[in-house]
């Protein structure tokens, strides 16, 4: 194929042509930004400690399938959670358009858990590491979504899964490095944000995240990748749990994520704006969007699952299903004691209805059936689940409700 037999070109362009890479000590902004990395500290810290384990699990799947929502909504593809959640079970809708877009989600999502459960920990800035990103999401991508055509010529070029590109690429107005000039790019870039402290890091985010885009390592997917990026730095420093996501947030500010991100492309403007090729200011701006956005969905899940608001809609649900014939009664005691305590032994359910042993099989198996409750075993204990399609009920605002 052109995509393998095409010589990677090198116009020996110099690592310092992305420089500044992070926001100097010197900076007038350093000090805010620095405010605005301790407060998105406090803040995301003490989300995470106001829920109990079980439910910060059952929580960070629902977010994986948001996160996944949004990303592929910045780029132009509305899968719906609802329909995330149906590939996920390997429902897939009969529309070949449409299933393609749902094995996108899924590929989107198997990456993410596979960074929440650690596997991207201390790499998600090494090439090695970018590139396991790209091969990892690009692999599980149905063969419709592995091509990209050449804007100037038509040509239809595939992309091959965790291979750097290795022809010129040109991004809008912005013509990105040589093929061959990548490797020593990627180096410094990975010297640049592999080895920082935790508040450096947070403000490193934001300026990688960029630099990243602007490398452009990959011949597509370079977006998602960055986003993966961005969220595997802020799980790793900010040790977040996988319940809130930034990608909400630069999708419901598009425009102005995409203008950020063109004027961090322009050169320096004068002796004011810093000491590298590009401009200083821009970056600033950028990393102060990134950090208050960030802050804003923290902010925003911690208004969401307040344990006495999420609490009450979630039994005002399991009223409403009992009243409908949907539940057993009583049945909203079991997710009320699930909620307080983050799981629930099976043993003592009868003792909380009040039951026989046989009563409390038929309220957990209709639980189940509802997706509201899971185990790992029939002997485990019981976890909440977050289905998608009751998103709208318990934690209104996560994302749109699915059209008719």
């Amino acid at each position: 194929m052109n995509t393998d037999i095409v010589a990677a070109i090198d116009r020996h362009e110099m690592v310092s042509m992305m420089e500044p890479l992070r926001i100097s000590e010197g900076s007038r902004h350093r000090a805010a930004l620095a405010d605005l990395a301790v407060e998105l500290a406090v803040h995301s810290a003490g989300l995470r400690r106001g829920l109990p384990e079980g439910v910060l699990t059952a929580l960070a799947d629902l977010v994986r399938a948001m996160n996944c929502y949004y990303s592929n909504l910045i780029e132009g593809h509305d899968t719906h959670p609802v329909d995330i959640e149906r590939a996920l079970k390997n429902d897939y809708s009969d529309d070949k358009g449409k299933r393609a877009l749902q094995l996108e989600a899924k590929a989107h999502i198997a990456v993410q858990q596979w960074i929440d459960e650690g596997g991207l920990h201390g790499r998600a800035t090494a090439t090695v590491g970018l590139c396991e990103i790209h091969r990892r999401f690009c692999e599980l991508l149905p063969d419709d979504l592995l091509w990209v055509e050449e804007p100037d010529t038509g040509e239809r070029l595939r992309v091959v899964p965790g291979r750097l590109r290795n022809r010129d690429v040109k991004v809008g107005r912005h013509i990105p490095i040589s093929p061959g000039a990548l490797p020593r790019f990627l180096e410094r870039f990975e010297k640049a944000y592999g080895d920082l402290g935790t508040s450096e890091m947070i403000l490193a985010a934001a300026s990688a995240h960029h630099r990243l885009l602007w490398i452009h390592p990959f011949l597509d997917g370079n977006g998602r990748v960055a986003r993966l990026m961005s969220y595997a730095m802020l799980l790793d420093t900010l040790d977040t749990g996988g319940i809130w996501s930034i990608a909400r947030g630069l999708a419901g500010n598009s425009r102005s994520y995409k203008d950020h991100l063109a004027a961090c492309d322009m050169p320096r403007r004068n002796d004011l704006d810093g000491r590298g090729n590009l401009t200083e200011e821009a970056l600033a701006a950028f990393t102060e969007f990134f950090l208050k956005t960030c802050l804003d969905q923290v902010k925003f899940m911690e208004g969401l699952v307040r344990p006495d608001r999420l609490r009450n809609r979630i039994l005002l649900w399991a009223e409403e299903e009992i009243r409908a014939g949907s539940l057993p009664a009583k049945a909203g005691s079991i997710l009320e004691a699930i909620l307080y305590r983050g799981e629930l032994p099976r043993g003592e359910v009868a003792g909380i209805l009040g039951a026989s042993d046989r009563h409390a099989r038929r309220v957990v198996a209709s639980l189940s059936e509802q997706g509201v409750i899971r185990s790992q075993s029939t002997r485990a204990p019981l976890r909440l689940t977050f289905p998608a399609r009751l998103a709208s009920r318990w934690v209104p605002g996560l994302f749109p409700e699915q059209p008719d």
